[in-house]
């Protein structure tokens, strides 16, 4: 069975990273999942929670709304076990997401934003909608759905605490619907409360300011497209009392790192891993690493997610060029 298969993935000390910054540090290899993304933990929590207390019936209907990796993990599971999946994306979802959910069978639907349940034409009214209005569906809500958090608490967390012997001392990973990063923080941070937990978003997106406590500004400016991180709105399965700090961080400066961080080691990786390394790079002052400490870098996905948007851009090398970037490394 595919649940078998799920989680216990690779956690590797990142050389080329860990001389740069003086410090040890560890990348979460989440793309060895069999979905080759980190939602695939949640999304079988939601699936098999669903299945096993009868919110839908042999041969239904899973509905969800994502910026492609959640539909992924979705639609894979349901066609193992015999389901169907509609999946709500938005506009900006990559060509190769939308490859894979078609190559699963799920069914697709362009939307026009992604920003909540209270947005006409945004994926989550839309899946709502479409869920509350054809029988035998499930919409599996990752943005509220408890099982989102209770996933990594129960599986990616305890990884990281074992794979690092307990050494771990600090977490960094981009937030999107929030559940990884806060089952993740909810269960380190019992094993050890100094463990730092800090996340990343693009410029312009919320979380630093639910975080801080801070009113959301009703006159926001739309935060910088980084596919899969970012939101307008705060999730239900994000959790602040696991989370120490948010870094914002621009697109541009991401999808430089990413190019630059091929350079440097020949890896691919994927938008909001990206993001992670743009963190590093233009943080790196506040963080202040001592050589003692472990830092586990959140990798939900890979790079070949975002050949098109990020490594054969023609657009992406203009604008880098144009900005005239320093090579990182």
């Amino acid at each position: 069975m595919i649940h078998s298969t799920i989680g216990n993935t690779p956690l590797r000390k990142d050389d080329y990273l860990s001389a740069k910054y003086n410090t040890t540090i560890l990348v979460k290899e989440e793309f060895h999942n069999p979905g080759k993304s980190s939602k695939d933990r949640a999304a079988w929590f939601m699936v098999e929670d669903a299945i096993r207390n009868k919110k839908i019936k042999e041969g239904g209907t899973f509905v969800e709304a994502s910026s492609g990796n959640t539909g992924i993990s979705i639609a894979l599971i349901a066609q193992e076990l015999g389901y169907k999946a509609k999946i709500f994306v938005s506009a900006s979802c990559s060509d190769e997401k939308i490859a894979l959910l078609e190559s699963y069978g799920a069914s697709i639907e362009r939307c026009d934003n992604s920003n909540g349940l209270h947005v006409f034409n945004s994926t989550q009214y839309l899946a709502q909608a479409y869920a509350a209005n054809h029988d035998n569906t499930y919409f599996t809500n990752q943005y509220y759905n408890s099982n989102n958090i209770k996933a990594h608490y129960r599986t990616t967390g305890p990884e990281l605490w074992e794979q690092t012997n307990g050494a771990v001392t600090h977490v960094i990973a981009g937030v999107g619907t929030g559940g990884s990063i806060s089952g993740i923080g909810r269960f380190l941070k019992e094993q050890r409360r100094s463990i730092k937990i800090w996340g990343v978003e693009p410029l312009n997106s919320v979380y630093t300011f639910f975080l801080n406590q801070q009113p959301i500004p009703e006159d926001l400016p739309k935060f910088d497209d980084i596919e899969g991180i970012g939101r307008t709105f705060i999730p239900g399965s994000f959790d602040r009392n696991a989370v120490d700090r948010i870094f914002q961080v621009e697109r541009l400066v991401s999808l430089h790192a990413a190019i630059a961080y091929r350079e440097s080691t020949d890896e691919l990786v994927g938008f909001s891993s990206a993001a992670v390394l743009a963190a590093l790079e233009t943080h790196s002052n506040e963080m202040k690493f001592s050589e003692d400490d472990v830092v586990v870098l959140f990798f939900p996905d890979h790079g070949d997610r975002y050949l098109h948007k990020i490594y054969h851009s023609a657009e992406v090398k203009q604008l880098i060029l144009a900005a005239n970037y320093e090579p990182l490394s």
